[in-house]
């Protein structure tokens, strides 16, 4: 079956691969994680907000994010970015953003809609009795969340979050389309280059099962030892 496969083409690309293909695709994903746990830790407390329309706000951006493709969204994004930019600081032709930072954008702005939910169902497993407790001893709003919320409910979602973000550096291999080197479009060019379509596909698929399937064990580990913890 594989008598005719040619894996020298993987040996002769390996360095490339990883160096350049892989080492884009794990900084974005952990730029974009960091970003995205952060928008979607304040649009959670948006959601939660009594303030009716920042809590309408926060949902209907979350519910568009969640309801839209995300290849469209890097599309958008890619296209529209630099047009925005424009706008923004008034210049007249549109702003070279690059297709990295058009990609970052897109992956923290769609991810927290994810993130976002996560985080709401960590803050409102804190019991309430707590915050309470904490705005009884002269603690505001944001010392309450800073100080006795989030830190609890970023320990019992971190499984979650841990989760959400493999998904999210599987995601990151759609960057793709836009003809970025992440680790698939590397391992595209190789292939293209040397003819050996088959070879690097399936190099990258076997990549990303271990990758993933290592990080997944990882994250039910820790879940175990949170659930001892809690």
């Amino acid at each position: 079956m594989f008598a005719g496969f040619d894996f020298d083409v993987i040996a002769r690309s390996w360095v490339y691969l990883f160096q350049v293909g892989m080492l884009f695709t794990l900084e974005l994903t952990v730029f974009a994680m960091l970003g995205g746990v952060v928008l979607g830790t304040l649009l959670a407390l948006g959601r939660l907000s009594s303030i009716r329309v920042l809590a309408l706000l926060a949902s209907g951006y979350v519910n568009l994010m969640r309801a839209v493709p995300l290849v469209l969204v890097i599309f958008w994004f890619y296209f529209l970015v630099p047009y925005i930019g424009a706008w923004v600081i008034g210049s007249p032709e549109p702003v070279k953003v690059g297709a990295f930072w058009s990609a970052l954008i897109t992956f923290i702005l769609f991810q927290a809609a994810y993130y976002c939910e996560i985080m709401r169902g960590g803050i409102q497993s804190v019991a309430r009795g707590q915050m309470l407790a904490a705005q009884a001893l002269g603690m505001g709003y944001w010392q309450v969340m800073g100080h006795v919320v989030l830190p609890q409910a970023f320990r019992n979602m971190l499984p979650v979050l841990l989760t959400q973000t493999i998904v999210l550096f599987q995601d990151v291999s759609l960057v793709y389309v836009l003809s970025v080197a992440d680790f698939v479009g590397a391992a595209s060019k190789v292939a293209q280059r040397d003819g050996r379509l088959v070879e690097m596909y399936l190099f990258v698929a076997v990549v990303y099962f271990v990758l993933c399937s290592a990080l997944s064990w990882l994250v039910r580990r820790l879940q175990r030892k949170v659930a001892i913890i809690r």
